[in-house]
C-alpha cells in the first residue's frame, strides 16, 4: 500500500515529465470544493517553475479562476528583450511624452496658464519660447497642449494652427497652410483679397460661432520662428501680432525658436505690436543630474510584466552608472552638449548591443557607442577614396606645409604628385591628365576642398584656386585606417615635405 507521500511523488514526476496542466476533465467538478491547477515553465534560470491557480466552485457550479498565484510566472528571456527594446526605443525616440516635464515647472506653469486664458477666456496673447536645440521647446509646448485638451471647454473651443519656417517659405504659403489647418477652403472658394490682412481677416471672421457674437480662440504655433522674420515685409507676424493686440479675434501666437537675438530681427512696426513675453529654457543640468537621467533613461518602469528581470535590469544599470570608465565617457559627452537628443543617441546605440546572448549593458558597449558618436564622418569619407584621390590630398597637404596654408590649384597638385612618380621606379600610379582632373573634381564634390571665395569663374579648371577643408591629423589618422594603404604613399605622406 502506498504512502500519501509516494503517491504526491509520483503526481508530481508524471506532471514534470508531460510539462503540461493536469487534465480535470474526468474529475467530477461538483463534487470537489476546490481544485488546484498547475502549470509547469522553464525560466530565465533554466530550473522548473510551478504556477499555481486555486479553482473555486460557488453555489451555482459556475468555476472561477481566483487572482492569487502562488508564484509569478516568468516570461521567456527572449520575450523580456523585446519588450526592453519597445519601451527604451520609444522612451529615446522621444515618442512618449513624459507626464510633467523635468526641469522646467516654472515655464510649464506660465505657459499652460497664458494658453487657458486664450481658449477659455478668449484673451489673446503672444510669446516666445527660446532656447537652445534639444533644449525641450517643442516637447514643453506639446505637454501643455495635451494637459490643455483635457479640459472640456477647450476641447470644444481651442483651434490649432501649426507652421513651421521651414515649410512655409514664404507669406503666400503659410497663408494657404493656414486656410488648410482651419478647414476653410471651400470658404475661401475663388475669392480675390487685395491684401494678405483682408484675406486674414476674412478667415478669422469664418470661425465666428453661429449666434456671430464670438470666435473661436486660434492657437498659432510658430516653428523655426526666426525664419518668418526673413519673410517680405514680415507681413505675417504684423498680421498676426495686429489681430493680438487689438482684440479683432481671440488668438493666441507661440513662437518657437533657438536665437536669443530673434526681437532684432523683427521690423519696429512688428516688434510694437509683439508683448516681449518670452519664455527661456536655459539648462542648469549639472554632471550628478546627468547621470541620475542616464540611469531613469535606462531603467525599467514598475509595470514590467517580468518582475525578475526588471531588477535584474536595474541592478545591472545602477553598476554600469558606477563604473569609473562610464562616468569618464559620460563626462566627456556632458563637456560636450547638454543636450538630451545626444545623450539619447548614445544610449540608442547602447542598446543596439543588447540580445538573448548578452542580456545587459556593459561598459565596453557604452565606450563603443561614445566612439561611433565621436567619430570624424569627413575622415571617414577618406577611407572610400581612390589611390589616385588619396595621393592628390597627400599632395595639397604638401602644398599647404610648403605655402603656409595658401591657396592651390590643379596644376600645382599634379605638379607636386609628379614628383612622387619621378621618384619611383614603377609607373603603377602614372595616369593621364584628364583622369586627374576627375579625381580632383571628385575631391570638390566630396567637399575636400573647395573654391576660393570670389574666385572668378572664367578661370580654367585646372587654375582656379582652391583650399584643404581638412587638417593633417584628419589625414594621417585616416591613412593610418586606410585598407591596404600602399607603404610607399604612406612614407611619401609622413615625410616632412614630399
Amino acid at each position: 500500500m502506498r504512502t500519501g507521500a509516494e503517491t504526491a511523488k509520483r503526481a508530481s514526476n508524471s506532471a514534470s515529465a508531460s510539462l503540461g496542466k493536469i487534465r480535470i476533465s474526468s474529475l467530477p467538478i461538483s463534487s470537489l470544493p476546490l481544485l488546484v491547477l498547475l502549470h509547469w515553465d522553464i525560466g530565465n534560470d533554466g530550473e522548473l517553475h510551478c504556477a499555481c491557480a486555486e479553482l473555486n466552485q460557488p453555489a451555482d457550479g459556475r468555476v472561477i479562476m481566483s487572482k492569487r498565484k502562488a508564484r509569478d510566472a516568468h516570461l521567456p528571456i527572449g520575450e523580456c528583450i523585446t519588450q526592453v527594446q519597445q519601451i527604451l526605443r520609444e522612451r529615446f525616440c522621444e515618442r512618449l511624452l513624459p507626464d510633467r516635464p523635468e526641469g522646467v515647472e516654472a515655464q510649464y506653469k506660465h505657459l499652460l496658464e497664458l494658453l487657458r486664458r486664450t481658449a477659455i477666456h478668449g484673451e489673446s496673447n503672444s510669446v516666445l519660447i527660446v532656447g537652445p536645440r534639444g533644449a525641450g521647446k517643442t516637447m514643453l509646448l506639446q505637454c501643455v497642449l495635451r494637459d490643455l485638451q483635457k479640459e472640456e471647454k477647450v476641447q470644444k473651443n481651442l483651434l490649432q494652427v501649426h507652421l513651421s519656417g521651414l515649410l512655409q517659405t514664404d507669406d503666400r504659403t503659410a497663408l494657404k497652410e493656414i486656410t488648410r489647418q482651419l478647414h476653410l477652403e471651400n470658404v475661401v472658394g475663388d475669392k480675390v483679397f487685395g491684401s494678405f490682412a483682408e484675406n486674414l481677416a476674412f478667415l478669422l471672421e469664418a470661425l465666428k460661432k453661429g449666434n456671430r457674437s464670438s470666435s473661436c480662440p486660434v492657437l498659432f504655433v510658430l516653428d523655426e520662428f526666426d525664419l518668418f522674420a526673413h519673410h517680405k515685409n514680415q507681413t505675417l507676424l504684423y498680421n498676426l501680432f495686429d489681430v493680438s493686440q487689438s482684440a479683432q479675434a481671440p488668438i493666441a501666437v507661440v513662437g518657437v525658436t533657438c536665437r536669443l537675438d530673434v526681437l532684432e530681427l523683427l521690423e519696429k512696426r512688428v516688434k510694437s505690436r509683439f508683448s516681449h513675453r518670452q519664455i527661456h529654457l536655459l539648462s542648469s543640468l549639472n554632471f550628478t543630474q546627468y547621470l541620475e537621467r542616464v540611469w531613469t533613461q535606462l531603467s525599467l518602469p514598475d509595470s514590467f510584466p517580468d518582475k525578475k528581470f526588471a531588477q535584474e535590469w536595474n541592478a545591472g544599470v545602477k553598476t554600469l552608472c558606477e563604473d569609473k570608465s562610464v562616468e569618464e565617457v559620460l563626462q566627456r559627452h556632458f563637456n560636450s552638449s547638454k543636450d538630451f537628443r545626444s545623450l539619447h543617441m548614445l544610449l540608442m546605440l547602447c542598446l543596439s548591443h543588447v540580445s538573448v546572448t548578452k542580456p545587459t549593458i556593459k561598459p565596453a558597449d557604452l565606450l563603443e557607442a561614445s566612439r561611433m558618436c565621436f567619430a570624424d564622418a569627413t575622415a571617414n569619407m577618406l577611407h572610400g577614396l581612390s589611390i589616385l584621390e588619396l595621393c592628390l590630398v597627400i599632395a595639397i597637404k604638401h602644398l599647404n606645409d610648403v605655402y603656409e596654408g595658401e591657396p592651390f590649384n590643379l596644376q600645382m597638385v599634379h605638379n607636386e604628385f609628379k614628383k612622387f612618380l619621378h621618384r619611383k621606379s614603377n609607373s603603377m600610379y602614372n595616369f593621364e591628365q584628364p583622369v586627374v582632373m576627375k579625381a580632383f573634381e571628385h575631391l570638390q564634390q566630396l567637399e575636400l576642398i573647395r573654391p576660393v571665395d570670389g574666385s572668378s569663374a572664367k578661370v580654367q579648371r585646372e587654375y582656379q584656386l582652391m583650399r584643404l577643408t581638412l587638417d593633417h591629423s584628419q589625414i594621417m589618422d585616416a591613412l593610418q585606417k586606410y585598407p591596404q594603404c600602399p607603404t610607399d604613399v604612406k612614407q611619401w605622406a609622413m615625410s616632412a615635405f614630399g
